[in-house]
Formats: structure tokens, C-alpha cells, sequence
């Protein structure tokens, strides 16, 4: 029995999620360099948007460790 919630997804949908809020906060701060207001709820929506993308990208990628005897 296989379950497909692992310790590597979960580790890797974590790192998805900083590295997708990162990019985030780049965005922002880019966006602020040029003087555009940016209200709360669009910095909270951008970041949060960033964040779910990076969490599904990092367990989307996640190799998956097969046990196959090669011969």
C-alpha cells in the first residue's frame, strides 16, 4: 500500500511554497520600484496565488522512487 502523500512531497510542496512566495514578493517589490499602488488585498491574493502554484509544481515534480530489480 502506497500512500501519495509522502515526506518527500510534502518537503518538496513546502520548498514549492517559499520559492513561489519569493517570487512573489519580487513581483511586489518590482511593482512598487515603478510607483504603482498596490492595495493589501492584491499583494495578499499575489503571494498566496505564488505560493499554492509553487506548492503544486513542487509536488508535481517530485521524482518518484520506483524499486525495480534491472538486470
Amino acid at each position: 500500500m502506497f500512500s501519495s502523500l509522502t515526506p518527500t512531497r510534502i518537503t518538496a510542496a513546502c520548498v514549492g511554497a517559499l520559492v513561489g512566495a519569493a517570487a512573489g514578493i519580487l513581483l511586489l517589490t518590482v511593482v512598487g520600484t515603478f510607483s504603482i499602488a498596490v492595495g493589501g488585498v492584491f499583494a495578499g491574493s499575489a503571494l498566496a496565488v505564488l505560493a499554492l502554484a509553487g506548492a503544486a509544481v513542487g509536488v508535481a515534480v517530485t521524482p518518484r522512487t520506483t524499486r525495480s530489480n534491472s538486470r
